[in-house]
């Protein structure tokens, strides 16, 4: 099984018994192996299903490449719960829709959810699509206020600039110099870009 699969069946399992019992903790060991695409993509499309299903079932869908995981997967980039954003990153980065880069590129410019901005931002580096560098650009830029709380976010974004490679993230990248939190991880991604800024 794989390591990102077993982590969220052991989390999946967890909540099942909690929330559910051993009938639900059944559940969730059918979703986890033995489950094929239709009963999965039902469970996303059933009301009253737990989030732990649907999160399990996105998950195997969207590394399947079966593009029906798409909007749960989306949904759960952008949770509260940082292991659930995690693993909608894993899925989406696997899934091959084409949609998805659009959808990065959105939560991880929305200010108003900056909060969870981390796991899109990652997202966006992986995917290495066309809006990837100017979303990290943008969200980059607005981290550099002063006494802005997301830090985590900022340096994800000048760690994926560094390694995009893309020589329109320099200015920003230079700006960043100025932030002594950043300034290493910006030294580091300037010397990635052509030329070696």
């Amino acid at each position: 099984m794989d390591e990102e699969l077993r982590a969220l069946t052991e989390r999946a399992r967890a909540e099942a018994a909690a929330s559910g019992g051993p009938e639900a903790v059944a559940a969730c060991e059918r979703l986890a192996r033995g489950a094929d695409t239709g009963a999965l993509a039902a469970v996303l499309t059933e009301s009253g299903q737990p989030l732990w299903a649907r999160e399990l079932a996105a998950f195997r869908l969207g590394v399947a490449g079966d593009r029906r995981a798409f909007e749960a997967l989306v949904l759960l980039l952008n949770h509260r719960d940082p292991p659930r954003c995690a693993t909608a990153a894993y899925a989406l980065a696997r899934l091959g829709d084409p949609r998805t880069a659009r959808a990065a590129a959105a939560l991880a410019t929305n200010e108003l959810r900056v909060a969870y901005a981390l796991h899109p931002v990652r997202l966006l580096v992986a995917l290495r699509a066309p809006e990837s560098v100017p979303a990290l650009v943008t969200t980059l830029r607005r981290r550099l206020r002063p006494h802005d709380p997301y830090r985590r976010v900022a340096l994800a974004c000048v760690d994926g600039l560094g390694e995009l490679g893309d020589e329109r993230a320099a200015p920003v990248l230079n700006d960043a110099l100025a932030h002594p939190a950043l300034a290493e991880a910006a030294v580091r991604a300037l010397a990635r870009l052509p030329g070696g800024r």
